[in-house]
């Protein structure tokens, strides 16, 4: 189990002090979601109001649906047997989301074949109700039969997902959609391109991205080209006001193939033990391409990924560490999948994927060495959390990982 015990009780002076921190953290998450809503820039909403009661007065007067999921959140959840009690939330409750991959067999249900939340309007209502207030789309379609039809990747369709998103309290924060496979951008990729970026911000996203890796070389000169393709669209993004990232498996920490004896093609066959996505860090530009950690596949980097050929030929070991990772350059990381996992070196990836709370991942050390909690997005992931003999077990996995998410204290 992830442990989610502090090592000992705080001090009363010690709870008051994480007390008012979270207060803190959720006073900035309210007045981010009332910029939000109102589509100011932060210098605006300062403008526009003195302090939350003053900005209150300007919010839009939230659905039914929105009350409740806000009266959920506000009482808390209570922690599972066994979690912890003392200390701050390490992730505060206007950060716990979800991307929708999770739950995809319900989006994808025919509404007219059960009573089960099918289609993303019944979904996104069912996860506010569990209490989370982030998502991240993973594509944006649905069941044909489901409102709005089958592809919402449509300005329309964005405007009908926005519109049910503000109605059950949820911020989209990014999507795993479009990113062009050509380099140079052919002008139907470019025009594709800056149509999800109309979408993106339609829906308010503050961030854009791809489930995959840059690439999946093992070469120097395919990363070299890869960074040129991701600084490019970066740019465009930035000027759309959104920040492009990339989700990575644990391929991507896997040594670089830079030097040593050439192969038959030409192409290094040895290592000067750089990982490929730390080169990519370096040559990829910081103000224009952003990073999203899945936690379980960086786990699995670490049990798979660990020894290299050096020039000489010799065998060098490395064992990859997740949260330094990260902590060398906190700010590329906006996005977590929070991914939880049973260690089991039986397998190829030593892991087995389980519901976030549940398995060996020690969560409680890594969101508490942060150095802020409130810059990062984690989003509960598990790919095999839908069931074709169980339709109900995605949407209960969510809620069992929500309730273990608001239960992280550290």
């Amino acid at each position: 189990m992830s442990r989610h015990h502090a090592s000992e009780e705080p001090a009363s002076h010690e709870n008051e002090q994480a007390r008012t921190e979270e207060h803190r953290h959720e006073e900035r998450e309210r007045a981010e979601t009332l910029r939000h809503r109102l589509g100011l820039s932060r210098r605006g909403l300062l403008a526009a109001t003195t302090g939350l009661a003053a900005a209150a007065a300007f919010a839009p007067p939230q659905s039914a649906a929105a009350q409740t999921a806000a009266r959920t959140a506000a009482q808390g959840t209570p922690a599972p047997a066994g979690g912890g009690a003392h200390g701050r939330a390490l992730i505060p409750p206007g950060k716990r989301g979800i991307i929708l991959y999770t739950v995809r067999d319900a989006i994808a249900r025919d509404p007219l074949s059960t009573t089960l939340p099918s289609g993303f309007r019944a979904v996104l209502q069912a996860l506010s109700a569990i209490g989370y207030r982030q998502v991240e789309f993973a594509g944006y379609r649905q069941h044909a039969n489901a409102e709005g039809g089958a592809d919402l990747e449509t300005v329309e369709g964005a405007a009908l997902l926005r519109r049910w998103l503000d109605d059950n309290g949820l911020r989209a924060e990014g999507n795993h959609g479009f990113i062009p496979g050509s380099w140079p951008l052919t002008t139907a990729d470019l025009d594709r391109f800056k149509r999800v970026l109309e979408i993106a911000n339609i829906l308010g996203l503050d961030h854009m991205g791809t489930g995959s890796d840059p690439t999946g070389s093992a070469y120097k000169a395919d990363w070299d080209l890869a960074a040129e393709k991701w600084n490019a669209l970066g740019e465009i993004a930035r000027r759309a006001g959104i920040k492009l990232y990339t989700h990575n498996h644990d391929a991507a920490y896997a040594f670089l193939l830079d030097s040593g004896p050439l192969d038959e093609q030409g192409r290094p066959t040895r290592s000067s033990g750089i990982r490929k996505l730390e080169y990519f860090f370096r040559i990829s530009d910081p103000r224009r391409v952003y990073f999203e950690m899945d936690i379980f596949w960086a786990h699995v980097a670490r049990f798979k990924h660990h020894t290299y050929t050096a020039p000489d030929g010799s065998q060098c070991r490395d064992v990859f560490d997740p949260l330094a990772t990260v902590r060398a350059r906190e700010w590329r990381f906006p996005l977590f999948h929070a991914k939880d996992g049973t260690s089991n070196p039986a397998v190829p990836n030593g892991y087995d994927m389980v519901p976030f709370g549940t398995g060996h991942i020690d969560y409680r050390r890594f969101f508490s060495r942060l150095r802020d909690r409130g810059a990062h997005n984690p989003m509960y992931e598990q790919d095999n959390a839908p069931n074709a003999a169980d339709p109900a077990q995605s949407l209960r996995l969510a809620e069992l990982s929500y309730r273990n998410m608001a239960a992280l204290r550290g």
